[in-house]
This record gives C-alpha cells, sequence and structure tokens, in this order.
C-alpha cells in the first residue's frame, strides 16, 4: 500500500494543510495520518487538536461537520487510540510506512473494525458523532 515515509508524510501534511485530495483520504490514510501526527506532531494530538483538524479539512475540501456527515468523535477518538497503541509495539526507528502497511493488513484494517466493539446503533448515533461513546458490545483495548 505505502512505499516510503514520503507517502505518510504527504497525508499526514496534506491533514494539517488542508491540501490533501478528498479520493486520497481513504481509510489507510486516515490510520496513516493518525501514525505521522503521533509521531511527528504529538503536540497536536495531546492538546486534543485532532478534531479541529479534521473538521477543518473537511470543510476545506467541500465537505459538512453536521448531525449526518463529517467528524465523528468516537470513530476518531477510537482510531487515534487504536493508532497509538499499533505504533508502540514498533521500536522508534521502524519506517512508519511499514507500520501503516502492517496496521492496514491487520482487523483494524478493515473499514468495519469498530462495529467488534459498538454496536452500529449506538457507533452511528448523533451521541457518538458528537462526543466520546464507550463501546457498548465489549471494552476497547486501548
Amino acid at each position: 500500500m505505502f512505499s516510503s515515509d514520503d507517502d505518510i508524510e504527504r497525508i499526514g501534511r496534506g491533514l494539517l494543510d488542508r491540501t490533501l485530495p478528498k479520493p486520497d483520504w481513504t481509510h489507510a490514510a486516515h490510520f496513516a495520518a493518525a501514525l505521522w501526527l503521533l509521531r511527528h506532531r504529538p503536540g497536536l494530538v495531546a492538546q486534543g487538536q485532532v478534531g479541529a483538524i479534521i473538521r477543518a479539512y473537511n470543510v476545506a475540501t467541500g465537505g459538512v461537520n453536521d448531525d449526518q456527515g463529517g467528524y465523528h468523535e468516537t470513530i476518531t477518538v477510537a482510531s487515534m487510540r487504536a493508532a497509538a497503541g499499533f505504533l508502540r509495539r514498533y521500536p522508534g526507528e521502524t519506517p512508519l510506512w511499514h507500520i501503516a502497511d502492517d496496521l492496514v493488513a491487520s482487523p483494524l484494517g478493515q473499514p468495519g473494525w469498530l462495529l467488534d466493539y459498538w454496536s452500529r446503533p449506538r457507533l452511528f448515533s448523533i451521541a457518538a458523532r458528537r462526543g466520546w461513546l464507550a463501546p457498548d458490545l465489549r471494552p476497547f483495548p486501548w
């Protein structure tokens, strides 16, 4: 999927400066951006800025952030936690593209992975879109 850390950086920087083409904002790209932010912009993650970054990107690429679409807090928080847990499994010098490829090849790489922890009605509720809702099917390991 990814062949260099430049691939990952292009996604991370494209998200930050809102230049990543919308078709490139795939499930794999979400995780690539998460890994890049965790490694290269940990202050943004620690300060809780990821939501604002994604909302701004959505608007800049013609999207909306409302109760039906766009930014989703529970999915973002869960994905960031999962990416952080995945990243911790690797030595610090491991290329991000390698970690991203491993992540995408793992169960987390499947778009429905969150449904192992949340029921569909809970995960896709307005409350879950607006704020963090804990899983209702089984504990979240991250």
